[in-house]
């Protein structure tokens, strides 16, 4: 009997005990977690592209026909005026039918002479009445075809003319060469590249864009930010005044040229650049990158409560994956808190205590 009253006496202190330490157990402290609050929509994305430096207007130089080149005084890196000779051909073909054809026409001239006094002896035998009509109208037949041959001599000789001087290529413009296609000796044939001048003036930065960017580019007249590659502290700006309308059929990109705004004197013909663009913003709002995790396999963002400071494990849709932020199309709103550090350890309903917003 006095066995069964100890065990009871120890189980009534031991349930007081425990009744003492569980009123007495510490609250679990709040996780303090840092955040950030939604305030804006995504921003365009940034892109870069390397391209060169060329002449806003570049022509080709070329003969008009075919020949041997007999001289090309002009080298790469040459400053042409405009008239300067650029190459020849050698003339001795287009002499000779120029000679041709002038005697051609000197031996029509003579003919048509004569037709002219025969007529004219016709006419006024015909008035006086000494020949017939169709003597007549023989003789002014013949004046008519001498008439017509000579107007086509002189057709020819004009022609004979013209591509003789076509012999000797000339600049149109003043500018610097920035190619040649072909040496002196050469057989070249007409509009064959003999030497390309970059035209004084203004400037383009060149681009190949892939067809991604241009099917999803910025809006309308974009302005592009150009530096070069081996100084980035030579800068400018432009604008895209042109774009190919067909895709390179090896490289499938498009040629893009951006008129660049008062290009520095350091920015010249033939430099790399990079040029770059901030593309179209996509639908939704950006946080940092460290406040994604995920639930079910899904993406998910940590959100706080700023009545209660607890979070909730919400699921979101991923429009865009940067190295610091990301763009979220479906999940969040502006105003709300979303964890950005501590993601790891919360569990939902959890107490947080906030650190500050960022």
């Amino acid at each position: 009997m006095v066995f069964k009253f100890q065990i009871a006496a120890a189980a009534l202190i031991a349930a007081t005990v425990a009744g003492c330490d569980k009123d007495h157990l510490p609250i679990p402290e709040a996780r303090p977690v840092r955040t950030v609050t939604v305030e804006h929509g995504a921003e365009g994305e940034i892109v870069s592209l390397t391209g060169h430096v060329r002449a806003k207007d570049q022509a080709a130089l070329a003969f008009r026909l075919d020949g041997r080149m007999i001289e090309r005084p002009v080298n790469v890196g040459d400053v042409l005026e405009a008239g300067q000779v650029v190459a020849r051909l050698d003339p001795q073909i287009p002499d000779n039918a120029l000679r041709s054809t002038e005697a051609n026409l000197a031996s029509l001239k003579a003919v048509l002479t004569q037709a002219r006094l025969t007529f004219g002896r016709q006419q006024q035998l015909l008035k006086d009445g000494w020949t017939t009509r169709a003597n007549f109208d023989e003789v002014q037949q013949k004046l008519l075809s001498a008439e017509a041959q000579v107007d086509s001599a002189q057709a020819q000789a004009r022609t004979a003319r013209e591509q003789q001087s076509y012999t000797v290529l000339s600049a149109d413009a003043s500018g610097a060469v920035v190619a040649v296609g072909a040496e002196a000796g050469e057989v070249v044939h007409a509009g064959q590249m003999i030497a390309q001048v970059a035209r004084q003036g203004g400037r383009d930065a060149v681009f190949d864009v892939p067809e991604q960017l241009i099917r999803n580019g910025p809006p309308q007249d974009p302005q592009v930010a150009i530096a070069l590659t081996n100084d980035p502290q030579v800068k400018a700006t432009g604008r895209v005044r042109e774009v190919a309308p067909q895709a390179d059929s090896a490289t499938r990109t498009f040629q893009v040229k951006v008129g660049i705004t008062d290009p520095p004197a350091a920015m010249k013909l033939g430099d790399t650049v990079v040029g770059r663009i901030r593309l179209t913003a996509p639908p939704g709002v950006e946080v940092p990158s460290s406040a994604l995790t995920e639930t079910e396999g899904h993406p998910a963002v940590w959100v706080v409560d700023p009545q209660s400071k607890t979070v909730s494990l919400r699921s979101v849709e991923v429009a865009r994956y940067d190295q610091a932020d990301i763009v979220i199309s479906k999940g969040l709103k502006t105003g709300e808190f979303v964890v950005t550090a501590g993601v790891q350890t919360l569990r939902p309903g959890q107490k947080v205590r906030l650190l500050g917003d960022v």
